[in-house]
């Protein structure tokens, strides 16, 4: 991928920096932009429509668990998510690929690993540590199927089930976003129709298992 646009969302300088040396090794003339938290970062998407690989810290402002990853499925379905995190269980680092993330980079991989992960998501494929042991869960297929769902929501609709997954009510809702009230329930019906759900709470539910805690 020559000429490619790249940004690293990650709000640790030093690992910022390892990031850009491994991405430099295995991609020529490449624009590199960064992002230290998750609305910074889409502002960069904004301004930066030929943006395809985006470098996603789980642990940073805006991002809880893997709500930044789904929005960017949702929002940016064309753009190839790599997450970075320290925190590196099993179970995490699979549910990164459940959720739509083309690979999983431990902040602990060294430089020739993180470039390894690189040139394997760059040839289309999806990467995980090899010494990872397999998961044999049951979630792994609720999870896809998850991820299927949100990803059929449109955008308004998506933020919209944000904001139900944090509480708000519809007047609320309709305040926030500067739209009618009506506006949110006609949202509200078609969500609950995509999540294949039939209350409010339980597409607020669906929402909070993208969260870690």
């Amino acid at each position: 991928m020559n000429g490619a646009t790249v940004a690293i969302a990650d709000d640790h300088p030093l690992f910022r920096t390892a990031l850009k040396q491994a991405v430099n090794q295995c991609m020529q003339d490449v624009d590199i932009l960064e992002a230290e938290n998750v609305a910074d970062l889409l502002v960069i998407i904004d301004q930066n429509p030929q943006l395809e690989l985006v470098f996603l810290d789980l642990h940073m402002p805006g991002n809880d668990g893997f709500t930044a990853l789904s929005q960017l499925q949702n929002h940016h379905p064309d753009i190839l998510v790599v997450m970075v995190s320290s925190d590196d269980a099993p179970e995490i680092m699979q549910k990164a690929i459940d959720f739509g993330a083309v690979a999983f980079i431990p902040k602990s991989a060294d430089l020739s690993r993180i470039s390894t992960a690189i040139e394997q998501v760059l040839e289309g494929e999806i990467w995980l540590p090899e010494d990872m042991p397999t998961s044999v869960s049951d979630d792994k297929d609720k999870n896809k199927a998850l991820a299927q769902q949100l990803a059929q929501l449109t955008p308004q609709q998506y933020v919209v089930l944000s904001l139900i997954a944090d509480g708000q009510l519809n007047k609320q809702i309709a305040y926030d976003l500067n739209i009618k009230e009506t506006t949110v329930k006609k949202h509200v019906s078609a969500i609950l129709e995509k999540l294949n759900v039939t209350n409010r709470t339980m597409a607020g539910m669906m929402f909070q298992k993208l969260k870690l805690n």
